[in-house]
Protein backbone atom coordinates (compact mmCIF):
# COMPACT_ATOMS: atom_id res chain seq x y z
CA UNK A 1 0.00 0.00 0.00
CA UNK A 2 1.41 3.65 -0.84
CA UNK A 3 1.90 5.65 1.85
CA UNK A 4 2.17 10.04 1.81
CA UNK A 5 6.05 10.87 2.10
CA UNK A 6 6.68 12.89 4.78
CA UNK A 7 9.45 13.22 7.14
CA UNK A 8 8.85 13.16 10.70
CA UNK A 9 6.80 16.60 11.73
CA UNK A 10 5.42 18.22 14.78
CA UNK A 11 3.00 15.86 14.95
CA UNK A 12 4.92 13.14 14.84
CA UNK A 13 3.64 10.48 17.43
CA UNK A 14 6.71 10.15 20.36
CA UNK A 15 7.81 7.48 21.65
CA UNK A 16 5.70 5.63 24.02
CA UNK A 17 2.84 7.31 22.04
CA UNK A 18 -0.12 5.62 21.03
CA UNK A 19 0.58 2.47 18.86
CA UNK A 20 3.96 2.78 19.82
CA UNK A 21 3.99 -0.63 21.93
CA UNK A 22 4.09 -1.22 25.32
CA UNK A 23 5.79 1.76 27.61
CA UNK A 24 8.37 1.53 30.47
CA UNK A 25 7.37 3.15 33.53
CA UNK A 26 4.41 6.39 32.96
CA UNK A 27 3.14 8.33 35.58
CA UNK A 28 -0.49 8.25 36.11
CA UNK A 29 -1.28 11.57 34.09
CA UNK A 30 0.63 10.40 31.26
CA UNK A 31 -1.14 7.19 31.74
CA UNK A 32 -4.19 8.78 31.62
CA UNK A 33 -2.90 10.93 28.06
CA UNK A 34 -2.02 7.65 26.41
CA UNK A 35 -5.67 6.37 26.85
CA UNK A 36 -7.18 9.29 25.80
CA UNK A 37 -5.16 9.57 22.81
CA UNK A 38 -5.75 5.99 21.64
CA UNK A 39 -9.48 6.49 22.28
CA UNK A 40 -9.71 9.43 20.39
CA UNK A 41 -7.90 8.17 17.47
CA UNK A 42 -9.91 4.86 17.05
CA UNK A 43 -13.89 6.91 17.45
CA UNK A 44 -11.49 8.82 14.57
CA UNK A 45 -12.20 5.22 12.19
CA UNK A 46 -15.45 3.88 13.82
CA UNK A 47 -17.90 3.76 16.24
CA UNK A 48 -17.91 3.65 20.38
CA UNK A 49 -19.99 0.17 19.65
CA UNK A 50 -17.38 -1.11 17.31
CA UNK A 51 -13.98 -0.57 19.69
CA UNK A 52 -13.03 -2.41 22.53
CA UNK A 53 -10.85 -1.95 25.72
CA UNK A 54 -8.49 -4.25 24.71
CA UNK A 55 -8.03 -2.19 21.27
CA UNK A 56 -8.01 0.92 23.46
CA UNK A 57 -5.52 -0.63 25.47
CA UNK A 58 -3.06 -2.28 23.00
CA UNK A 59 -3.05 1.45 21.08
CA UNK A 60 -2.33 2.97 24.38
CA UNK A 61 0.54 0.46 25.40
CA UNK A 62 -1.45 -0.31 28.52
CA UNK A 63 -3.53 -2.98 30.00
CA UNK A 64 -7.34 -3.26 29.39
CA UNK A 65 -7.71 -3.44 33.48
CA UNK A 66 -5.77 -0.41 33.83
CA UNK A 67 -8.10 1.46 32.04
CA UNK A 68 -11.08 -0.01 33.80
CA UNK A 69 -9.14 1.54 37.06
CA UNK A 70 -8.94 5.01 35.40
CA UNK A 71 -12.07 5.44 34.01
CA UNK A 72 -14.55 2.66 35.55
CA UNK A 73 -16.13 1.56 32.44
CA UNK A 74 -16.32 1.95 27.86
CA UNK A 75 -18.69 4.62 28.30
CA UNK A 76 -17.37 6.62 30.82
CA UNK A 77 -14.35 6.44 29.05
CA UNK A 78 -15.86 7.73 25.87
CA UNK A 79 -17.88 10.29 27.04
CA UNK A 80 -14.12 12.15 28.55
CA UNK A 81 -12.91 12.07 24.78
CA UNK A 82 -15.86 14.24 23.46
CA UNK A 83 -14.69 17.68 23.96
CA UNK A 84 -12.36 18.88 20.58
CA UNK A 85 -10.32 21.09 22.40
CA UNK A 86 -7.42 19.86 22.30
CA UNK A 87 -7.23 18.89 18.90
CA UNK A 88 -8.48 22.47 17.25
CA UNK A 89 -5.65 23.98 19.41
CA UNK A 90 -3.35 21.79 17.11
CA UNK A 91 -5.53 22.64 14.23
CA UNK A 92 -5.45 26.26 14.59
CA UNK A 93 -2.11 26.88 15.64
CA UNK A 94 -0.77 29.06 12.87
CA UNK A 95 -0.98 32.75 12.08
CA UNK A 96 -4.68 33.15 9.77
CA UNK A 97 -2.38 34.03 6.45
CA UNK A 98 -1.19 30.36 6.74
CA UNK A 99 -4.15 28.59 8.34
CA UNK A 100 -5.36 27.08 5.75
CA UNK A 101 -2.03 25.08 4.52
CA UNK A 102 -1.01 24.27 8.48
CA UNK A 103 -4.78 22.68 8.57
CA UNK A 104 -4.10 20.57 5.27
CA UNK A 105 -1.01 19.20 6.67
CA UNK A 106 -2.27 18.74 10.05
CA UNK A 107 -5.14 16.63 8.65
CA UNK A 108 -2.05 14.85 6.65
CA UNK A 109 -0.41 14.31 9.37
CA UNK A 110 -2.11 13.15 11.59
CA UNK A 111 -3.17 10.37 9.60
CA UNK A 112 0.37 9.25 8.40
CA UNK A 113 2.10 9.64 12.33
CA UNK A 114 -0.91 7.97 14.07
CA UNK A 115 -3.38 6.11 11.45
CA UNK A 116 -6.28 8.71 12.74
CA UNK A 117 -7.11 12.16 12.46
CA UNK A 118 -9.20 12.49 15.38
CA UNK A 119 -11.66 15.23 13.52
CA UNK A 120 -12.88 12.50 11.72
CA UNK A 121 -14.64 11.92 15.11
CA UNK A 122 -17.60 14.06 13.95
CA UNK A 123 -18.56 11.94 10.90
CA UNK A 124 -19.85 9.21 13.27
CA UNK A 125 -21.49 11.70 15.69
CA UNK A 126 -24.59 9.50 13.88
CA UNK A 127 -23.65 6.22 15.41
CA UNK A 128 -22.48 7.78 18.89
CA UNK A 129 -26.14 7.19 20.18
CA UNK A 130 -26.95 9.69 23.03
CA UNK A 131 -23.41 10.93 22.65
CA UNK A 132 -23.72 12.65 19.22
CA UNK A 133 -25.25 15.49 20.31
CA UNK A 134 -22.84 16.73 22.90
CA UNK A 135 -19.77 15.50 20.22
CA UNK A 136 -21.67 18.01 17.61
CA UNK A 137 -21.60 20.77 20.07
CA UNK A 138 -18.06 20.49 21.21
CA UNK A 139 -17.30 20.70 17.57
CA UNK A 140 -19.02 23.67 16.55
CA UNK A 141 -17.85 25.43 19.66
CA UNK A 142 -13.99 24.03 19.61
CA UNK A 143 -13.54 23.90 16.03
CA UNK A 144 -15.83 26.16 13.71
CA UNK A 145 -17.09 28.55 15.98
CA UNK A 146 -13.67 29.00 17.16
CA UNK A 147 -12.09 29.89 13.60
CA UNK A 148 -14.96 32.18 13.02
CA UNK A 149 -13.69 34.02 15.62
CA UNK A 150 -10.38 34.36 13.89
CA UNK A 151 -11.76 35.68 10.71
CA UNK A 152 -12.56 38.93 9.46
CA UNK A 153 -15.36 40.58 7.46
CA UNK A 154 -19.14 38.91 6.73
CA UNK A 155 -20.05 35.79 6.59
CA UNK A 156 -16.87 34.61 9.08
CA UNK A 157 -19.61 31.60 10.18
CA UNK A 158 -19.98 30.17 6.71
CA UNK A 159 -16.70 30.76 5.63
CA UNK A 160 -15.36 28.77 8.46
CA UNK A 161 -17.75 26.20 7.86
CA UNK A 162 -16.50 25.76 4.69
CA UNK A 163 -13.01 25.63 5.08
CA UNK A 164 -13.31 22.85 7.88
CA UNK A 165 -16.20 21.03 5.30
CA UNK A 166 -12.92 21.18 2.92
CA UNK A 167 -10.71 19.94 5.88
CA UNK A 168 -12.97 16.47 6.63
CA UNK A 169 -13.49 15.97 2.86
CA UNK A 170 -9.91 15.81 2.88
CA UNK A 171 -9.52 13.59 5.88
CA UNK A 172 -12.59 10.99 4.45
CA UNK A 173 -10.55 11.21 0.99
CA UNK A 174 -7.32 9.68 2.84
CA UNK A 175 -8.44 8.18 5.38
CA UNK A 176 -11.73 6.41 4.67
CA UNK A 177 -11.88 6.57 0.89
CA UNK A 178 -8.30 5.64 1.07
CA UNK A 179 -7.47 7.61 -2.37
CA UNK A 180 -4.17 5.95 -3.85
CA UNK A 181 -2.96 8.76 -5.53
CA UNK A 182 -3.72 11.19 -2.47
CA UNK A 183 -1.79 8.19 -0.51
CA UNK A 184 0.90 8.26 -2.81
CA UNK A 185 1.46 12.07 -2.87
CA UNK A 186 3.94 14.60 -0.92
CA UNK A 187 2.25 16.07 2.04
CA UNK A 188 3.93 19.19 0.72
CA UNK A 189 2.72 18.82 -2.57
CA UNK A 190 -1.00 18.06 -1.54
CA UNK A 191 -0.80 21.45 1.17
CA UNK A 192 0.70 23.28 -2.06
CA UNK A 193 -2.22 22.08 -4.11
CA UNK A 194 -5.39 22.06 -0.88
CA UNK A 195 -4.13 24.73 1.27
CA UNK A 196 -4.76 27.67 -1.09
CA UNK A 197 -8.57 26.41 -1.59
CA UNK A 198 -8.35 26.05 1.84
CA UNK A 199 -7.21 29.59 2.68
CA UNK A 200 -9.71 30.86 0.29
CA UNK A 201 -12.37 30.15 2.05
CA UNK A 202 -10.35 32.02 5.06
CA UNK A 203 -10.34 35.30 3.27
CA UNK A 204 -13.57 37.94 3.49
Amino acid sequence: MSAVHTRPGPFSSPAGGPGAGPPGRRDAASTRAAILGAARDLLARRAPADITLRAVAERAGVSAPLILKYFGNKDALFARVMSFEEDADALLDAPLEELGRHMVRHVLLSQCDRGADPLLRIAFAPLHGEHGDVLRADFRTRVTERLATRLTGPGAGLRAELAVAALLGLGVMFGIARGPELRAAAVEEIADRYGPAVQAQLAP
